[in-house]
């Protein structure tokens, strides 16, 4: 393996002064003046200071719109004890003027860029006063429209519901800030990332990247103004880094030393991984179309994960904390890739780093979302240097191992989202290949040759780029990654899933639990009917569409007390929600091997979202807060290493065992106990039978009676993976489901036996505010004794558990 890394500098030797901490903070009128830290945000400082409440309780959400109206300057003063050179900013939220001492040291208008000021003759000795002032992104975002008189660049608006802001396409800001259909609109502005002073002698270090490469080709960088430096190891057996759940993450130590007659004067040291990916896309022996599959150092690999959207909606609120509680809790479910979604933000280093080390692959999306984009050489000149800086700063990390160029917009313009007409869209297509394709695709492949490169997702991959970059059909199943959603077709009916390639999203909405609920609402909120629970929904019918779901299969909350039927609807839009995601991303785990009708060979499963940005409704599996929803445990299993998974076809019962493994499973079969062998990497049927002769098989059962469980076994009769169910029929068709009257009892440890006096579909444990994770939940009752722990993320103890467990399951709503 060679070795290629770059390492950026221009001629000078660095003396760093950061200028992060307290500075202060006022509105256009003078009327608002306040402390503020930096790195931070407008909204941040105001809530800190007490000038306003929690941006999420209730509907401040429209009470604070105001904030984003108006015009904000961050001032600071600070002492010089040595003549500086660079002002930096690594990130500024977004349209801003500079001063320093008075003078107009210039102007930012991108959110993803970092920006350099030369101040060398603007420094004095003494007191500097250096100012920032930011103009309203609301604001401003409209006047970009209002001078684009050629033709629109559609959105103009979200949609009603959402409660958002105009024109979010107009400004190089966080997508979603304007409002999304899971998240609130706040426009942010403020110095959200860290502002420093740099001076330097002789070197200056700006960047180190590390790009392993096994090719022998140098590495050529053009339009880098500084120095370019290689280091080309000698071919050796070097340690790789492999997926989560395919081998360890190891890397190597790398240290740069930079000398001036003798003396050391830059030392400076960075990780380096070695990994290869490739993006398979090749004809499919029995079917039309190309694969697209995922090889990390040559062995195919299955992607299981989910789509990871913002924290928080004010960045500096994402703390080293939340970062790993989040993404340690995407392994805990056997996650080994996530999508940054291009709506949000390039996520801080610290996210990629703890990627790198758990072993998460990252689908990394460029910050363009669900809309058409403005092609002005100034538009375009902001995001060629965007692109340049984020992929120079986060191509040495082995994790990501794609980009991709926006999210949906090949396909809103294929699918006519926009209602552009046929004499117009030539322009618009127009525009997309200068921005995705001669812009931002080239910069990634003249800074990047180690990773494969999207123009969008979904897409047709290299049949997208054959039909000109826009496909007739970004949805076609037999090219490429696809979205899916339908709210309307019964989601327990695996044939309504496309059999696709590669699925980067699909999903389904649910509720928080109550005590996510409850700090940023009142009493009158309580009911799934309030304004609240309205207000919160930001996808059109969403409410609605999650109760006609869940009532497909399931008796709605009934009770007449208002708050437990509050609960009680939520516990069941959750419900609802891991039942659904389950047996869609079964469907796709055991379409690996296979090919129907000429679709198949699913080698991805990626569900729309991991994560929440405020306390709402959404498709998230992880609770605002970082407290796991039903589906989160649902997704323990159905990602498992070895998972059984059973459905119906033709009133026949069929079940497959699929194998990440690399290396063959052998199993024991039920009939006459022969020996079956899955091998690594595959999907394959281990059991076929009717239903009917099953159930004659067992006694007395019938459809609405009784209900499957089943698991694999090795030839030692070992039980490999975890143990799955699969319902005969709609549980509210179901007879003879009893009230299960679950009792408790606890031990010292946090251990807690159930004590079920009959079966429990969908027992759900709540411990209400107190933060931690159960080491199973929302599970399958089928014995009268289970034992659970819990692991708590703060001190506690058992009698606090004990007067905070509530214990619901399916039978206990109606």
């Amino acid at each position: 393996a060679k070795l290629h890394f770059l390492l950026f500098r221009e001629v000078c030797n660095s003396l760093t002064e950061s200028l992060n901490g307290k500075w202060s903070l006022s509105n256009s009128d003078g009327s608002v003046s306040l402390p503020a830290q930096v790195p931070g945000c407008v909204h941040s400082a105001l809530h800190q200071q007490g000038f306003i409440q929690d941006p999420y309780f209730r509907f401040n959400d429209l009470s604070y719109r105001w904030i984003a109206f108006d015009n904000w300057t961050y001032t600071t003063i600070f002492t010089v004890s040595k003549q500086k050179v660079l002002l930096v900013f690594d990130g500024a939220d977004t349209v801003a003027s500079v001063w320093l001492n008075g003078i107009t040291v210039g102007k930012m208008n991108n959110m993803f860029q970092r920006y350099d000021f030369s101040v060398r003759d603007m420094l004095k000795d003494g007191d500097n006063v250096l100012k920032v002032s930011f103009l309203s992104p609301v604001l401003y975002a409209a006047e970009q429209r209002k001078a684009h008189s050629a033709y629109r660049v559609p959105p103009e608006c979200p949609p009603d519901v959402q409660k958002g802001e105009c024109h979010v396409n107009f400004i190089r800001k966080e997508q979603s800030s304007f409002s999304w259909d899971w998240g609130p609109s706040f426009p942010t502005m403020g110095l959200w990332k860290e502002v420093r002073l740099e001076a330097f002698d002789v070197l200056h270090l700006i960047q180190v990247s590390s790009v392993p490469l096994y090719s022998a080709d140098i590495l050529i960088v053009q339009n880098v103004k500084c120095f370019v430096f290689y280091i080309i190891l000698q071919s050796v057996q070097v340690k790789l880094w492999w997926p989560n759940g395919h081998g360890n993450q190891p890397f190597y130590q790398m240290t740069v030393r930079g000398f001036q007659d003798e003396y050391l004067i830059l030392n400076t040291e960075t990780k380096v991984y070695f990994r290869t990916v490739e993006l398979v896309q090749e004809p499919i022996v029995g079917s039309p179309g190309l694969s697209f599959y995922f090889r990390i150092n040559g062995k195919p690999v299955f992607l299981k994960g989910s789509n990871w959207i913002p924290a928080h909606s004010f960045q500096d609120q994402v703390t080293p904390a939340v970062l790993k509680n989040l993404l340690q809790s995407a392994v805990d479910a056997n996650m080994n890739a996530l999508r940054v979604w291009g709506g949000g933000v390039y996520e801080q280093d610290l996210f990629y780093s703890i990627c790198d080390e758990l072993g998460i692959m990252v689908w990394q999306d460029f910050m363009f979302a669900c809309a058409m984009y403005p092609t002005e050489n100034a538009f375009i000149q902001t995001v060629r240097e965007e692109v340049a800086q984020q992929v120079q700063r986060l191509k040495s990390h082995p994790s990501i191992i794609i980009w991709s160029g926006n999210n949906e917009n090949e396909a809103a313009l294929a699918t006519d989202w926009f209602n552009i007409s046929v004499s117009q869209r030539p322009t618009y297509i127009k525009d997309y290949v200068t921005l995705y394709v001669n812009n931002i695709r080239k910069i990634v492949q003249d800074e990047d040759h180690s990773r494969p490169f999207l123009v969008s997702s979904p897409t047709n991959g290299v049949e997208s780029e054959q039909e000109g970059w826009v496909a007739a059909n970004p949805y076609d199943t037999h090219y490429g990654d696809t979205h899916f959603y339908s709210y309307v077709l019964d989601c327990w009916d695996w044939t309504t899933f496309p059999r696709t390639r590669f699925a980067s999203e699909y999903g389904f909405q649910s509720w928080p639990s109550f005590s996510t609920l409850q700090p940023v609402s009142v009493k009158e909120d309580w009911s799934y009917g309030s304004n609240f629970t309205s207000h919160r929904q930001h996808h059109e019918d969403g409410n609605q569409q999650m109760m006609k779901q869940a009532a497909l299969h399931f008796n709605l909350p009934n009770s007449t007390e208002p708050l437990k039927r509050f609960r009680d609807t939520l516990y069941i839009t959750q419900v609802m929600q891991a039942q659904c995601v389950k047996t869609q991303t079964e469907f796709y785990r055991r379409s690996q091997s296979e090919i129907i009708d000429g679709r198949g060979h699913t080698m991805g499963a990626l569900y729309w979202q991991l994560n929440d940005i405020w306390q709402a409704p959404s498709w998230s599996s992880i609770e605002f807060g970082g407290k796991w929803k039903m589906l989160h445990y649902f997704a323990q299993n159905f990602f498992a290493a070895v998972l059984p998974v059973g459905f119906e076809d033709d009133n026949t019962l069929l079940i497959y065992a699929v194998s990440d493994l690399d290396h063959n499973l052998m199993l024991r079969t039920v009939v006459h106990s022969d020996l079956v062998s899955v091998p690594g990497g595959s999907a394959m049927a281990t059991f076929k039978q009717p239903v009917a002769a099953l159930l004659a098989g067992c006694g007395r059962c019938t459809r609405l009676t009784c209900l499957l469980t089943f698991h694999l076994e090795d030839p030692s009769s070992v039980q490999q993976g975890p143990t799955n169910h699969l319902f005969l029929c709609s549980p509210k068709e179901a007879q003879g489901l009893q009230r299960p009257n679950i009792t408790v009892s606890y031990k010292t440890d946090y251990t807690i036996t159930l004590h079920s006096a009959a079966v429990a579909p969908f027992v759900w444990l709540d411990v209400g505010n107190i933060p931690g994770r159960f080491s199973s939940n929302g599970f399958l009752m089928v014995s009268r004794n289970v034992t659970v722990s819990f692991n708590p993320w703060r001190p506690t103890s058992v009698a606090e558990l004990s007067k905070s467990l509530t214990i619901t399951s399916l039978r206990d709503v109606y």
